[in-house]
C-alpha cells in the first residue's frame, strides 16, 4: 500500500520539476525579450539576462549555450507568427492582389511588434553559425514557399508563367530568393526607422506593387 501510495506522489514531484523548468526557460527568454527593447543584442551579456530573469548562472546555461541560442528561439516564435501571416497568399485566392497585399501588411505588423527580435537576428545571425543556419533556413522555407506559389500560378497561366520569369530567362528559384530577401530587407529598414519604409503604409503599398508587378504582369494596375 505504501508503494502505491508514493506512485502519485512522484509523479506530482516530477510535474512540478517540470513546470519549473519550464518557467526557468520562460523567464530568460521574456527577460531577454525585455532587455532587447532597450538595448543592442551585442551589447548584452549573459549576466545581463540573469540578472534581469532572475535565475542562477547554472540554469541559464541547462537550457542554452549562449546568448545567441536565446536569440535563436525567439526568433523562431516570431517567425512562426509570420508564416502564419503568410498562408492564405500561398494558398491562393481569386484575387491575388488582396491576398499579397494581406501577407505584405501582416508581415509589417509583425516586424512591427517583433522589431528587437527581428532586428537582432538581421544584424547578428552572421556572427553565430548556428543561428545563421537557422536565419537562412528560416528565410529558404519562405523562399520554397513562394516559389511553390509562383510555380502553381505558372501551372494555371496566372502568373509570371506567362511573362517575367520565363520570357526572361529568369529561374523560379531565384526569383523567389529574390522577393524574399527584398522584403527581409526593407522591413528591416522599417524597423531601424529609415524612412520613407518606416511609413508602413508606403513600406506596404512599394512591397506589394514590386510583387504584382513581377508576379501578375498582365493584371497589374
Amino acid at each position: 500500500m505504501a508503494q502505491e501510495e508514493a506512485i502519485p506522489a512522484r509523479r506530482a514531484a516530477a510535474s512540478r520539476a517540470a513546470r519549473d523548468d519550464r518557467e526557468v526557460r520562460e523567464a530568460i527568454l521574456t527577460a531577454t525579450r525585455r532587455l532587447l527593447d532597450e538595448r543592442r543584442f551585442d551589447e548584452l551579456s549573459v549576466a545581463d539576462i540573469l540578472a534581469a530573469a532572475g535565475v542562477a548562472r547554472g540554469s541559464f546555461y541547462f537550457y542554452f549555450a549562449g546568448k545567441h541560442q536565446v536569440l535563436a528561439e525567439l526568433t523562431r516564435r516570431a517567425v512562426a507568427r509570420g508564416q502564419t501571416a503568410a498562408e492564405p497568399w500561398l494558398a491562393a485566392t481569386d484575387d491575388p492582389r488582396e491576398t499579397i497585399r494581406h501577407g505584405i501588411s501582416e508581415g509589417a505588423k509583425l516586424w512591427r511588434a517583433e522589431a528587437p527580435v527581428l532586428r537582432a537576428v538581421v544584424e547578428n545571425w552572421r556572427s553565430d553559425p548556428e543561428l545563421g543556419e537557422l536565419w537562412l533556413s528560416l528565410m529558404a522555407g519562405f523562399t520554397g514557399a513562394t516559389a511553390e506559389r509562383i510555380a502553381a500560378d505558372q501551372g494555371a497561366g496566372a502568373g509570371a508563367g506567362a511573362g517575367a520569369d520565363t520570357s526572361a530567362g529568369v529561374d523560379t528559384e531565384h526569383l523567389a530568393a529574390a522577393l524574399t530577401w527584398l522584403g527581409e530587407r526593407l522591413y528591416y529598414l522599417a524597423a531601424i526607422g529609415v524612412e520613407p519604409f518606416a511609413d508602413e503604409e508606403a513600406l506596404v503599398d512599394v512591397l506589394t506593387h514590386i510583387w504584382m508587378s513581377v508576379l501578375h504582369p498582365t493584371g497589374h494596375r
